[in-house]
């Protein structure tokens, strides 16, 4: 019973194995889209902390027609703004 655990185990393992994923020694990784020109994380992500890429984000909210609040944020209270939220919902579950 043991001889056939073992041969059972290790062909578990070879097959494992044989259909890992291989890597392209060629391929390039993928960049990530920058389109605001200011500071960024190491992440890639911009950083919040500058005016010039808080100014960038209140633009694509306005050119997207949100009712915004006095704090810079989507008010959502606006049926508009409920939309936006769900559309950004689906485009970062892609």
């Amino acid at each position: 019973m043991k001889k056939l655990l073992s041969l059972m185990l290790a062909l578990l393992i070879t097959t494992g194995i044989t259909f890992a994923q291989n890597t392209d020694k060629n391929a390039k990784p993928a960049k990530p889209a920058t389109e605001m020109k200011g500071k960024m994380k190491k992440d890639g992500t911009p950083d919040m902390r500058y005016k010039e890429n808080k100014d960038a984000t209140k633009k694509e909210a306005v050119d997207k027609g949100t009712k915004m609040k006095k704090d810079g944020t989507p008010d959502m209270r606006y049926k508009e703004n409920k939309e936006v939220k769900k559309e950004m919902k689906k485009e970062t579950k892609k």
